[in-house]
């Protein structure tokens, strides 16, 4: 394995380990760092799973070459940004003439550095033999000629222009439609690339732009009314808003007191790919949170989220859709606040059956109460039917803020139509 395919693992200060990727082979190594096995001063950070062993060995992974994981452990491949920014690409091309498809995963980690979601953080090794096609040295220059870049740009206040000229610097989360990471300086409103701050000063947002929609209608802006019926059910959601009524700006549940947080999908917890129907059940999410020990209040607001996605025809809410907070002073995990909360089909269009991205009771159309009823005694939801009742009485109040806010009708009439209705 060439050394210049090893990269470093750190979190809150503290070197986890070391990262390979053997790009003959196709696999990839990790290693835990000695002293972070003798003296465990983050345990469960990597909870035990059966994918990472706590051992002093280096170990293979050679089970995740999925366009999801990219060959490496989920946990790790939770940190590549399904996309680069614009600037990104046009960075590395002048500076190395390189084909972008031969940049390495590593080297996407390199990228990601200590600006990713969540607070796992990557350095390349020192070590890099010039004798290779591309090095993770050449990546970390171009990172900070890019950081250069951003570290000049900056905004009055939060609005339309803003979001737009940070988004032409390449600040992406990924994703099938445009998102950007910003800061904002609470003393004045200004605004910064979000991968640049992240202290108690500002408020750290991730913006969904609305850049004019195919589909004749805001979806950014369906979406800040789901979060307000969501919110008004009972589902806890990081404080959310609108930018000048066309983009949806959530607050990030990864940078909290002016700190980072560590947090990974469900996917990156459990190895299950989220595009694998076989494993994308709510059961094993339910299953996955028994694991993680999360207080039992956790998995009741879990049945709400269920529920509500079955109510408000979210069809789209798979495993990287739902993640887990780790307490570093208590050592625990908990069920991360909901995000990506919304109508996911095409109103304009008429759908007969859509199938659910999570089964519920093995099935992913037509769910009935029934249904809810076995995920309730299956994971003692006691007060099921209350949870049920108050999702769908929050339908009503969806219609009512969709028109005020100026949701044409009948695109609320076209998605209410879509709801399921129990009792």
């Amino acid at each position: 394995m060439a050394k210049n395919q090893i990269i470093h693992v750190i979190c809150f200060g503290v070197e986890v380990g070391v990262l390979g990727w053997d790009e003959n082979k196709l696999v990839s190594y990790f290693q835990y760092h000695p002293d972070f096995l003798a003296s465990n001063p983050l345990p469960q950070l990597i909870p035990q799973t059966g994918i990472i062993r706590p051992v002093k060995e280096v170990q293979l992974f050679k089970t995740y070459n999925s366009e999801s994981f990219r060959g490496l452990p989920p946990i790790f491949a939770d940190s590549l940004p399904d996309v680069f920014g614009n600037v990104i690409f046009k960075t590395w091309l002048e500076s190395s003439q390189k084909d972008m498809g031969k940049i390495s995963v590593l080297e996407q980690l390199a990228y990601v550095a200590d600006r990713g979601m969540g607070a796992l953080e990557y350095q390349p090794a020192k070590e890099t033999p010039a004798a290779t096609t591309i090095r993770l040295d050449e990546m970390a220059h171009v990172v900070k000629k890019v950081m250069d870049l951003k570290s000049q740009t900056a905004a009055e206040k939060l609005n339309h222009e803003s979001l737009l000229n940070i988004f032409k610097i390449g600040t992406s989360a990924g994703g099938a439609r445009p998102k950007i990471l910003v800061s904002e300086r609470k003393t004045d409103g200004q605004i910064f690339p979000g991968d640049v701050h992240h202290s108690n000063d500002f408020d750290h947002y991730l913006v969904k732009l609305n850049l004019g929609d195919e589909w004749c209608y805001n979806r950014e802006l369906v979406e800040f009314t789901y979060y307000l019926a969501a919110k008004e059910a009972g589902i806890h959601m990081m404080e959310s808003k609108m930018v000048d009524q066309r983009h949806f700006a959530t607050k990030r549940f990864d940078r909290q007191e002016g700190g980072k947080v560590h947090c990974l999908t469900a996917t990156g917890l459990s190895g299950w790919d989220f595009k694998d129907t076989q494993k994308s059940s709510y059961e094993n999410l339910f299953d996955l949170a028994l694991f993680l020990r999360v207080p039992h209040v956790e998995i009741e607001q879990l049945f709400r989220r269920m529920a509500f996605n079955v109510v408000f025809a979210n069809h789209d809410d798979h495993l990287k859709n739902h993640s887990f907070l780790y307490n570093r002073q208590q050592h625990s995990w908990h069920l991360a606040p909901a995000y990506d909360l919304t109508y996911s089909l095409n109103p304009l269009v008429n759908f007969t059956k859509t199938a659910r991205a999570l089964s519920i009771n093995n099935k992913r159309v037509d769910i009935q109460l029934a249904d809810l009823k076995y995920m309730a005694k299956k994971y003692t939801i006691k007060n099921h039917l209350d949870i049920v009742e108050e999702v769908q009485a929050s339908t009503h109040f969806w219609e009512a803020v969709a028109l005020e806010m100026g949701v044409p009708e009948k695109i609320v009439e076209s998605i209410s139509k879509d709801f399921q209705r129990f009792v």
